[in-house]
């Protein structure tokens, strides 16, 4: 279909009931509309009137274990109703040109998958590194032209960087491949663009959430052959929402945090003669308690705690969701941030001035009393915290939390059916 055609479908409402699926929340319908069509004139402007598909990928939120996938634990991800859309269209000359909103236009010979050291960090790499996979792979590439714009916040812990990945999988897999590439696949070819390519010695977590959809349930206790279970939940019909506030904490200087985590956690595998915690219990630890205390320091020990719980804890958690039972399963998610806090230790900060985790957690819990539970989201320390906050207060702890920390700041969230998608596909 053409730019023209698809704008004037757009405009008619043909693909209301596809933008509903995938956004959820219907007060958003109308915004949605809009920005395909912005991105639509956008692409027209860029590269001419054109047959054209798009391709749209979600962002994540973690749900289930906190700084468990680097010691071959388990997790619970989700998709949310926050994406990357990607207007795409097939081209002779073997080259892929993408323009990303806001940043410059990109063309390289599709085939030129060599890795550059240059471009690590970059967008380009991202790019090249995903082509680059899809050959490891197996499968087919080819010249492609894209305009790709992501409401996927940046730097919120909601993984813009593999919902590109996975947006940039999914157009490769419409375009050469017949949409045939499983999901699980393509979020491993994110992955290898991502450390291999861009840099970022990231897990699977991030890809394998966007890609798969809905809640994912991942035991990476044989990290190249994840056993992955797609959870079909709606959050939505249970009558509660998902809240991410960005607590403008900076990330300067917390890179020795992030690090001392999964380097503190080894550090006890290796007193075991693991490389990592996975299969070590918690009456092992505590029977060489006074040894590891020695050898590792508390905080270790702490971690070490805090991992063999909360990767039990997975498990409990899908099980409640399994049968439905939503009050378990919240008070799960309580647990797993309370041990996230104590054990693993993530919310403080050196900076005793700005403690922006800590304070959100605080301000959160006192306003949702049995509305809710909260907990440190992602990575920690600086970052963002994750709510299920009850849909009739929603708007009071929204505007609650932006009287902290800014308008904008808390984003109410949906959790979405769909991983990676062909969106004019099927209707």
């Amino acid at each position: 279909m053409t730019t023209e055609a698809m704008i004037g479908q757009i405009k008619c409402g043909a693909y209301d009931s596809r933008l509903q699926e995938l956004y959820v929340d219907d007060s958003k319908l109308e915004t949605q509309k809009m920005r395909y069509i912005r991105a639509l004139e956008t692409y027209r402007e860029l590269f001419g009137e054109g047959e054209i598909e798009i391709y749209s990928a979600p962002g994540r939120s973690e749900i289930g274990g906190n700084h468990t996938d680097h010691q071959h634990g388990e997790i619970l991800a989700a998709s949310i109703n926050l994406d990357a859309i990607g207007i795409v269209q097939k081209t002779s000359d073997h080259k892929a040109t993408v323009c990303s909103d806001g940043y410059p236009l990109l063309t390289f010979m599709a085939d030129d998958l060599q890795m550059r050291e240059a471009e690590k960090g970059t967008t380009i790499s991202l790019i090249r590194g995903v082509l680059a996979g899809m050959v490891r792979y197996g499968y087919r590439t080819g010249g492609f032209q894209a305009y790709i714009t992501s409401e996927v916040l940046v730097g919120a812990g909601l993984s813009s960087s593999a919902a590109y990945e996975t947006l940039l999988g999914n157009i490769l897999s419409g375009l050469y491949n017949e949409m045939r590439i499983p999901a699980e696949e393509i979020a491993m070819i994110g992955q290898y663009a991502e450390n291999v390519y861009f840099g970022k010695p990231c897990g699977l977590m991030d890809q394998m959430a966007c890609s798969v959809g809905n809640l994912v349930h991942v035991d990476f206790a044989e990290p190249e052959r994840p056993i992955v279970e797609k959870l079909d939940f709606d959050l939505n019909r249970y009558g509660y929402s998902l809240c991410i506030t960005d607590t403008k904490g900076s990330h300067a200087d917390l890179t020795a945090d992030y690090a001392a985590i999964p380097a503190e956690m080894k550090c006890v595998a290796r007193f075991f003669g693991q490389e990592v915690l996975l299969g070590l219990t918690q009456e092992k630890l505590l029977e060489n308690i006074g040894a590891l205390r020695e050898k590792a320091g508390d905080r270790a020990v702490l971690r070490a705690f805090h991992f063999i719980r909360e990767n039990e804890r997975v498990g409990q958690e899908v099980k409640a969701l399994r049968e439905g039972d939503l009050r378990k399963f919240l008070e799960l998610v309580k647990a797993s941030g309370n041990s996230s806090y104590k054990y693993l230790q993530n919310v403080y900060t050196q900076d005793t001035q700005h403690q922006n985790v800590a304070l959100a957690l605080a301000v959160s819990e006192d306003f949702l009393g049995e509305n809710g539970v909260c907990r440190v989201h992602g990575g920690g320390f600086a970052g963002t915290i994750q709510a299920f906050v009850k849909n009739e207060v929603v708007a009071g702890y929204r505007k609650r939390m932006e009287q902290v920390f800014g308008e904008g700041a808390c984003n109410v969230l949906k959790i979405r059916q769909y991983g990676g998608i062909c969106v004019t596909a099927e209707l």
